[in-house]
């Protein structure tokens, strides 16, 4: 295909994008100058760049689009919802035409006739005034001589000759290049690990430097191309407010779609995999959520129904919140529903919690819906959509309150190619399970096992696990899979699965390992409980465990989780409910204490290892560097104890740590916290162990981290 022709159809597609929103924007705004300016201009530069390259079917729509917004900017038309349908109509023909060129490289053959007419009876059948804009080019020009810009004729011209000014700084470079880039990354990320690998049987100071050397700047370079593939979330929702407003229309419900932290930057193959279940989720809140007009005056609520998309980072993953203000889930129609398809009895279903009873939708076939429509209904979505979520190792979570509304919550990696596991053997063969489903880990002995070791209880021939007085349910990896099991005392990698934990039980851990995540082969693609495999730095081939999967083959069913961690989990502690907390001090005879769920591990740091850089103390930890601060205003003392006890964070790859003076102990007890607002640091005061406590508010004290190493730096630091 010409390449003025490619770069035609990737500008135009772009601007197709944005005209839907601009013309959105402008049905709630028939006043706005400047977005009906935006509008004219974009589509005045398809039509001129068609006659510039042959098109004349393409050309021709957008001339008959052209004239109806001609008499809109000129003020004898009024952009009402019929003539704002009419051009998104004309552009949804635009965007046809567009793909079949891209296939063929040639027009497809079609009849918009009829379409034309209605533009042209709309426009009043005649042309629109000449244009005032300066002509537009039909393409970027490759070699041309330098000239002076236009000046502007109007305020709303500036803004589009900024944004030319800036497209001079960037450049397109297709997709299959940074995938290209992706995988070479991806296999230096193996030959680095074998080479690691090698390096441990040697001992050779200069070959272990220079290896050093050569981890830190390939995760330099892995971290680097990672950011070329990152692309904001506001990709993936630009066809909704489109879909919103048509939705409103066919269902005769006025509807307003409000989205935040469009600029949230994530995978562009996490990005593919999320836009049919974000568009089916945002189709069911729409149906199903929201009450007609009536309905809601009477409830006394305000007519327009409102769906809210909010997106943001949290470690190394993206929680995306889509929220409506409707009706809520109908508990006892969903209970009723559960009875007749037989997926619970009467007495299970009495004894659920509204929460329990609100996740029957995710089964397959089930429907809440009183009629069958083209919108929903048929019981074909939900758990297609918890499906795909977990396929890329995300989880669904919900919350409902009757009249007030509904949330989901996804939680998904920010990248599925390259991502850290912790490796396990069970029944003789090791297999990677994603640090991000990893919670703790967890020394016991085998169910039935006599001595004071053993934890595992077993409740209705179930083995589960009481942790901190919860029940966990177990699964034996080693009998899942079939293996040989061990007669030996285990070790419970303790994962989130949804929204609940579950036990897997395995014979032995090793270390955490950065993974190159390849696809499952097509014949084991049935066996859902491996997500991928991998090659270590050995060379030896494993798969990688989809902890969801496991749940499912194991047939546990995901239950709350009270533990699940809030948007800002740093400073929310929970008042009046039961929380494990760990006490230390720091500077001062009173005790300090944080939730013990936001602490990754806890360490004691011979001092010896610890080094004062310019910027502040750092250690050489699991082979990075790891940032310390203190939380006494003390100056650091290295010559004191031999060791320093770290409360360690994690963040994804990332550690920090908090050093204190005396780690105490771990109490589990009911808090009862006075805020303490105006304290710098500390969340509040709380009666814990019988002594009045301090908690600590750990996002003020990681954000001291010094900007020269911050967390994420990969400078080699000598300890």
């Amino acid at each position: 295909m010409d390449e003025l022709l490619t770069d035609f159809l990737a500008e135009a597609n772009e601007g197709l994008a944005e005209l839907d929103t601009a013309l959105l924007r402008l049905e709630r705004a028939p006043d706005d100058a400047a977005t009906l300016s935006q509008i004219f201009r974009s589509v005045h530069t398809i039509k001129g760049t068609c006659g510039f390259l042959g098109l004349p079917r393409l050309e021709r729509l957008a001339h008959a689009a052209e004239n109806v917004l001609g008499r809109l900017r000129d003020g004898t038309l009024r952009a009402s919802p019929d003539i704002v349908t009419l051009v998104l109509a004309a552009l949804d023909d635009v965007r046809a035409i567009l793909s079949g060129l891209g296939a063929t490289g040639a027009e497809p053959v079609g009849d918009d006739s009829a379409l034309i007419a209605a533009l042209d009876k709309a426009a009043g059948s005649q042309p629109a005034p000449a244009s005032t804009d300066p002509p537009s080019a039909p393409a970027p020009a490759r070699n041309g001589s330098p000239g002076d810009p236009p000046t502007p004729t109007s305020p709303a011209e500036r803004p589009q000759q900024d944004t030319d000014a800036a497209a001079g700084q960037t450049i397109r470079v297709g997709v299959d290049v940074l995938d290209n880039l992706m995988t070479l990354v991806s296999e230096l990320v193996l030959t680095r690990n074998q080479l690691l690998q090698l390096a441990r049987g040697l001992q050779d100071s200069g070959l272990a430097a220079a290896l050093q050397r050569l981890s830190h700047i390939t995760s330099d370079l892995q971290e680097g191309v990672m950011k070329t593939r990152m692309q904001p979330i506001g990709n993936a929702w630009n066809k909704l407010p489109r879909l919103v407003r048509d939705l409103a229309r066919d269902l005769g419900k006025p509807i307003d779609l409000v989205m935040r932290g469009a600029e949230t930057e994530l995978d562009r193959q996490v990005l593919e995999l999320i836009k049919d279940p974000l568009t089916h989720m945002v189709r069911n809140s729409a149906d199903h959520g929201l009450e007609p007009a009536a309905e809601r005056r009477a409830a006394g609520k305000r007519e327009t129904g409102r769906i809210t998309l909010n997106a943001f980072h949290e470690g190394s993953h993206i929680i995306i919140e889509i929220a409506d203000d409707g009706r809520g889930l109908p508990v006892e129609r969903i209970r009723a529903k559960a009875l007749a398809h037989g997926l619970a009895a009467e007495a299970e279903l009495a004894a659920m919690t509204g929460a329990q009873i609100h996740r029957f939708i995710f089964d397959a076939g089930f429907s809440t819906a009183a009629a069958v429509t083209s919108v929903s209904g048929r019981g074909v979505g939900m758990d297609v959509v918890k499906t795909n979520i977990e396929r890329i190792g995300g989880t669904i979570d919900l919350t409902s309150q009757p009249g007030h509304g509904t949330t989901f919550t996804i939680k998904i990696p920010l990248t599925l190619a390259i991502v850290s596991a912790l490796v396990v053997q069970a029944g003789g063969e090791r297999f990677a399970i994603p640090q991000i489903s990893v919670m703790e880990l967890v020394r016991v002995g085998r169910p039935g096992k006599a001595g004071a070791e053993s934890v595992i209880e077993r409740i209705s021939e179930t083995p589960v696990l009481r942790l901190r007085d919860r029940l966990l349910p177990l699964v034996s990896l080693a009998g899942l899979l079939g293996l040989a099991e061990s007669a030996e005392a285990g070790i419970i990698v303790v994962a989130q699965v949804g929204s609940s934990l579950l036990g897997i039980i395995v014979d032995r851990v090793f270390d955490t390992e950065e993974i190159v995540v390849k696809p499952v082969a097509p014949m084991l693609r049935q066996l859902t409980v491996f997500s991928g495999n991998t090659i270590l730095g050995d060379g030896s081939v494993i798969m990688i465990l989809d902890p969801a999967g496991i749940a499912r083959a194991a047939g546990i069913g995901a239950g709350e989780d009270h533990r699940r961690d809030p948007a800002s989990a740093g400073r929310s502690v929970a008042s009046g409910e039961r929380e494990a907390m760990l006490l230390f001090r720091a500077g001062d005879t009173r005790p300090m204490a944080v939730p013990l769920r936001l602490v990754a591990r806890l360490e004691q740091i011979p001092r010896e290892r610890i080094a004062l850089s310019a910027s502040g103390p750092v250690v050489q930890y699991r082979g990075r560097p790891m940032p310390l601060v203190a939380l006494s205003d003390a100056p650091t003392d290295l010559s004191a104890p031999p060791t320093q006890p770290v409360l360690v964070f994690a963040d994804g790859e990332r550690s920090a740590g908090l050093m204190v003076d005396e780690i105490v102990d771990v109490v589990e007890d009911r808090l009862n916290l006075e805020l303490s607002p105006t304290r710098p640091g500390v969340v509040g005061t709380a009666v814990i162990g019988g002594q009045a406590t301090d908690v600590i508010d750990t996002a003020y004290w990681l954000a001291r981290l010094p900007a020269a190493h911050p967390a994420q730096s990969r400078k080699e630091v000598q300890a």
